[in-house]
């Protein structure tokens, strides 16, 4: 029997409700189709009524399974490299619960710098989990009694020590999990690639009739690393700018100076273009 079959079994045995974390994005289909056959009160989309309702459409959506028979689950469980999500069980605790819990635990950082958690990414629960000391770990999962999910190439389990409603730490032990480097990357290129093909589309489309579209983005997420430009707003402006520049790559004038640190090489880089942009008054 498999870790997944066993995880399986002992909730059954448990008593315990079954619960999918689905990323929606890459399954959106599967979202819809869940949706509409479990029905309104069985599913909830974790980022509406939050600080990330603008993307709610694309957002991670929380389902009360009651059994991973159906055939679009049967799918994805055969194919957890496609890092769709998670698998939960709880005990007395109704879906609402979960969903309050994770909401809460959304949104990172203060204003301005603020960032959407990506507790519905099986990779960063399952480095978290890693992380975590024992204790920590009912903080940051609350009502849940157990998850399964994929982690290092394989199905792993991890239980609660403690479900139950638990407050908000001052300082979540979980946003210090420390991310490899190569991970970071694979992490910014996904969701970079979505953007771009969301936002981007026309654009991205032109581009890939002259060359690789993943070469041409996993080059740019590399040259952001290497400038030093990690914030959000700097690889987006990276992104989008070289999306339109001649060749898809930024001018030689946007190389780094000697001993610029990034932030002011940003600034420099950034007051440049909105000069050629007719933005900036002589």
């Amino acid at each position: 029997m498999s870790t997944l079959e066993q995880w399986l079994h002992e909730q059954s045995r448990s008593g315990r409700d079954l619960y999918l974390m689905l990323d929606t994005d890459d399954q959106l289909d599967e979202r819809m189709a869940l949706a509409k056959e479990l029905g309104a009160d069985q599913y909830r989309n974790l980022y509406v009524g939050t600080a990330a309702n603008s993307m709610a459409p694309t957002g991670p959506v929380l389902f009360h399974i009651g059994t991973v028979k159906h055939p679009l689950i049967q799918a994805l469980l055969a194919t957890p490299e496609r890092h769709w999500g998670w698998l939960a069980s709880a005990t007395n605790f109704d879906l609402d619960a979960l969903v309050t819990h994770w909401r809460d635990r959304l949104v990172v950082g203060e204003r301005p710098n603020q960032a959407v958690y990506r507790f519905h990414d099986n990779r960063v629960l399952g480095r978290a989990l890693t992380y975590l000391q024992l204790e920590q770990r009912a903080e940051y999962l609350g009502p849940i009694a157990s998850v399964c999910y994929w982690h290092a190439e394989q199905w792993t389990v991890t239980d609660n020590p403690d479900p139950g409603e638990h407050p908000l730490p001052l300082e979540p032990a979980w946003q210090k999990t420390p991310t490899p480097e190569i991970v970071y990357a694979n992490v910014q290129f996904d969701n970079t690639r979505r953007y771009l093909v969301r936002e981007h589309t026309e654009a991205l489309a032109t581009l890939a009739e002259q060359m690789n579209v993943d070469d041409w983005l996993w080059g740019q997420v590399q040259l952001a690393r290497l400038w030093g430009w990690q914030q959000p707003e700097q690889v987006h402006f990276l992104l989008t700018q070289s999306l339109h520049a001649p060749g898809y790559l930024p001018p030689r004038s946007w190389l780094p100076k000697p001993e610029e640190a990034p932030t002011a090489h940003f600034e420099r880089v950034y007051q440049q273009a909105l000069y050629w942009q007719g933005n900036v008054p002589l």
